[in-house]
């Protein structure tokens, strides 16, 4: 079945409310989402396990007799870091060395101690940077398994010398995910619950008898995660109030169009919430892209999942030249953005606004995230 994802010219008139229309949808806003979280975390609040316990075996379809036992013992992680396939467990490792050098040098570059200094009439000021003592990281697992989340923000807690890091990941039906499981084994978490969504937001802000709380929550997780950590900002710290995982994607019309395809699959198959755009002055190549979206996309494990997105979501958008693309991926500002052209660098000291550069046509989104 062919996709059909939407197109837009930025000659064209009315382009500008085109693409508004495209970058409008926002479901962590939705008023019966925010409605649900807040909810739940009142009840957190107020009954503590028995409401974690009674929210994780309603969503997540399983029959804990107590939160107690959804915590996953350090002997679970060793032996599913253990069980991996070589080749699987070297690329995990590789990733998380990856992740500590990078933040091994931002400590040491930003410096860890702070500054004092002395005015001339004798004052004394300064700042003390010191690691917070228990943190918590959310990592999805509702519709798929995301290591990379639990070495992106386990490690740099690790680094930064947090005492303690509690992990939280939801596990539908109860199927443990093994490589999830390794990667915090690798990245040295300390606790590991199986709740998500809401109620483990909740959980990690308030504390319970068997969780305890922590000083600041980080990592993505759903509409309903979002909506609760917003709530519960101010009781804890957290990192962002992150929206749909988005890519987009500027390319000169020079790279194999079998790979710019696969870069929007890459966001695209996280959800159908995620958004793949590409920003290109020449419409040839637009249609190559698009025909390889359609050529490759049967092959794809998650394929339905990317087909809702792009046909929802997507957009394949022609610019003026790369100028102009330079000038939409600023007022975008995307979370993720690859520069797939002859000259990357040049494009990218044009660019104010983005999470994440992937400078390129071999920098792909998907192994460069994962890798930091």
């Amino acid at each position: 079945m062919t996709i059909h994802i939407r197109k837009l010219d930025s000659s064209n008139a009315g382009f500008k409310q085109a693409l508004s229309a495209v970058l409008a949808f926002e479901a962590s806003e939705d008023d019966a989402i925010d409605h649900a979280a807040a909810t739940i975390l009142a009840d957190i609040k107020t009954r503590g396990d028995s409401a974690v316990l009674d929210y994780t075996n309603r969503f997540d379809r399983v029959a804990a007799a107590s939160v107690g036992a959804l915590e996953v013992s350090q002997a679970e992680l060793a032996a599913a870091l253990d069980t991996l396939p070589v080749a699987r467990r070297a690329a995990l490792q590789t990733a998380a060395d990856r992740v500590r050098a990078y933040h091994a040098r931002q400590k040491e570059e930003c410096g860890s101690a702070g500054f004092l200094y002395t005015e001339a009439d004798g004052t004394v000021l300064g700042q003390k940077v010191t690691p917070l003592d228990r943190v918590g990281i959310y990592v999805p697992g509702g519709k798929a398994a995301y290591p990379s989340s639990v070495l992106m923000n386990a490690i740099p807690a690790k680094v930064a010398g947090v005492g303690e890091v509690i992990m939280v990941v939801p596990t539908p039906d109860g199927v443990r995910n093994q490589l999830v499981f390794a990667a915090a084994a690798i990245a040295g978490v300390d606790r590991i619950f199986t709740i998500g969504g809401a109620q483990a937001v909740g959980a990690l802000a308030y504390g319970t008898d068997t969780i305890p709380a922590v000083d600041k929550i980080v990592g993505p997780g759903n509409a309903y995660v979002a909506a609760a950590k917003r709530r519960v900002f101010g009781v804890v710290g957290i990192d962002m109030i992150a929206g749909p995982s988005e890519i987009l994607v500027i390319c000169d019309g020079s790279t194999n169009p079998d790979w710019i395809a696969m870069d929007l699959f890459s966001q695209a198959e996280h959800d159908e919430m995620a958004q793949s755009i590409l920003l290109c002055p020449d419409a040839a190549y637009i249609e190559q892209v698009e025909a390889s979206i359609n050529k490759q996309l049967d092959a794809m494990p998650r394929k339905e999942v990317i087909r809702t997105s792009l046909t929802n979501r997507g957009a394949l958008i022609k610019v003026r030249d790369m100028d102009e693309a330079c000038e939409i991926a600023n007022a975008i500002a995307p979370e993720h953005l690859e520069i797939s052209t002859e000259t990357p660098q040049v494009w990218a000291d044009k660019i104010r606004h983005a999470g994440a550069m992937f400078l390129g046509r071999f920098s792909s989104e998907s192994l460069g995230d994962y890798c930091a």
